[in-house]
């Protein structure tokens, strides 16, 4: 990005310090002090912040067109970036709570985040070669994509429309509930009651890992799959699988077709509703 300006080694500490700064290169400077200031690139017009510390809460709030390069952001940034568009954040560790809130068109690549409730409301965000640690992930947003991420945390992709994650390790718990189109290839999801009542979730190639996954869902595909510590499966879910290895148990699917090498136990049981589904196992 070129800009006209540049501020450089410079320490800002007030209220607004750089309030609705436009068309500037903002290197190496500091923000923190005595002053204690929040808001200090509120309102910014095509920036680009590199190699800066931030210490001040809500730094950069509707923001437009920025970058973050080689940046920090610690413990006392609190929700640092909200109701921001058109962003690009690259080898930045960002550790303040609530990171994005409601922003639109944001890149993340070769970063270290730690940030509980990280990306709620937020539309056509990208995540690539990043770790990420959150306890709420991406709650309520819309038009994402993870390429090569580590997630650890717990509630994650909650309530998400048109999501893609590709190659990506995943430690999480109620992951994907109420989520729509969702597609996971080439990744492995470790957690606990995976993706209860999601419509039109598809993996490909994953290893999924835990106990009661997949119940309640809707257009539910998994194609050549590894399940392992995977019990009380698919309970009232449609489902098409194709699922290599054994499956500790399978409970009242309700529709569709799974294919599976083993599986422990197949229970039809006390059942609310019709159940439908076909189950085959190849060793048979």
């Amino acid at each position: 990005m070129k800009l006209k300006n540049k501020i450089e080694k410079k320490c800002f500490d007030e209220e607004r310090a750089l309030y609705h700064l436009q068309d500037t290169e903002v290197n190496h400077c500091t923000f923190a002090g005595e002053a204690d200031g929040e808001s200090v690139l509120k309102e910014t017009r095509n920036i680009s912040v590199q190699n800066c510390e931030f210490s001040l809460r809500y730094p950069l709030w509707h923001a437009q067109k920025y970058e973050l390069i080689n940046s920090k952001f610690d413990e006392k940034t609190r929700a640092p970036i909200w109701y921001s568009r058109d962003g690009i954040i690259d080898n930045c560790h960002l550790k303040g709570v609530k990171m994005l809130r409601e922003c639109t068109n944001t890149k993340i690549m070769n970063s270290e985040i730690n940030s509980p409730e990280f990306g709620w409301k937020c539309d056509n965000i990208e995540l690539k070669d990043t770790n990420i640690e959150s306890e709420y992930l991406f709650l309520d947003s819309r038009n994402l994509r993870l390429e090569n991420v580590n997630f650890k945390g717990k509630y994650s992709f909650q309530y998400v429309e048109n999501l893609e994650i590709d190659h990506c390790i995943l430690e999480t718990k109620d992951a994907f509930w109420h989520s729509k189109n969702v597609t996971v290839k080439n990744s492995i999801i470790k957690g606990e009651y995976l993706a209860w009542f999601s419509e039109g979730l598809t993996l490909i190639h994953c290893k999924i890992i835990g106990t009661q996954p997949f119940c309640y869902c809707e257009h539910l595909k998994l194609i050549d799959c590894e399940m392992e510590d995977t019990d009380l499966s698919f309970e009232y879910s449609d489902v098409e699988a194709t699922i290599k290895g054994n499956v500790l148990s399978i409970k009242n699917p309700k529709s569709g077709k799974i294919i599976v090498d083993s599986v422990g136990e197949i229970i039809k049981e006390n059942s609310i509703m019709e159940l439908h589904a076909e189950i085959m196992i190849r060793d048979k």
